[in-house]
């Protein structure tokens, strides 16, 4: 589906970052948005500033905490509705709390499976569902270079962006043949509050270009696109790289 057509969308994770700029982005193309996350007084801010600047029913907050699964086979409908369908959905939330290299934290890690990879489960099941049965529809996952190897500074992290891009593999094996397209995207450094102060980043690009990138592979139905796309051949290399060469270098 074009994105000229995505006219109802959701984005989950967007009072920041990726999915801030592409709730922003969709609006502007003329899309219906909800803007899903778990900071009211940011969603309520960009909110206001989407319909000040483009009408007053263009955009609409829901609150909430994607760690709260039971919510969401509720809230898929309810979205649905208020919007008046569901074009598009992008899964955008994400954490990546810093790790040191010798803290081994189970409560930092668990934070990270629920909202990288369980919360997208929670969200993209019934919302793949509903497409397949309307036999329409385009589902994006937000992943992560990271997510390509397993590497010391942040294990989980890489993990649970490991698990979303097998998951939306399999999800987009289910629902292609009843007209639901399913893309994964892989950015490299973005410039987001996840990635600011980090030392050591390169190629980094601003959350808006990001997202005009994401929505013009959305539109053209990708399969998986590294953001921006100079990663692939980059990421070629490291996968390439034998493991016992990042356990002596401790990478």
């Amino acid at each position: 589906m074009p994105a000229s057509q995505f006219k109802h969308a959701v984005v989950i994770g967007a009072s920041s970052g990726i999915g801030e700029a592409l709730a922003r982005r969709l609006a502007a193309d003329g899309a219906r948005v909800a803007l899903v996350a778990r900071r009211e007084d940011e969603l309520q801010r960009i909110t206001a500033e989407i319909n000040a600047a483009y009408g007053l029913d263009r955009a609409l907050a829901v609150a909430h905490d994607v760690r709260s699964l039971g919510d969401v086979p509720e809230l898929v409908p309810e979205i649905a509705r208020r919007l008046g369908g569901l074009d598009l959905a992008v899964y955008a939330a994400g954490v990546m709390p810093a790790v040191g290299l010798d803290e081994f934290d189970t409560a930092k890690d668990r934070e990270m499976l629920d909202i990288n990879l369980l919360g997208a489960v929670a969200w993209l099941n019934p919302v793949a569902d509903r497409m397949a049965r309307l036999g329409r529809g385009t589902i994006v996952g937000i992943g992560s270079v990271a997510g390509d190897r397993g590497r010391a500074p942040n294990p989980v992290y890489g993990a649970s962006k490991a698990g979303l891009h097998a998951y939306l593999e399999g999800l987009r094996n289910r629902v292609a043949r009843r007209g639901v397209t399913v893309v994964t995207i892989k950015p490299g450094f973005v410039d987001t509050a996840m990635t600011r102060g980090r030392k050591g980043l390169f190629w980094l690009i601003p959350a808006e270009r990001a997202a005009e990138i994401i929505l013009a592979k959305a539109r053209r139905g990708a399969v998986e696109a590294y953001v921006p796309a100079r990663w692939r051949l980059l990421m070629a290399v490291v996968r390439a790289i034998p493991s016992f060469i990042f356990t002596r270098l401790g990478i």
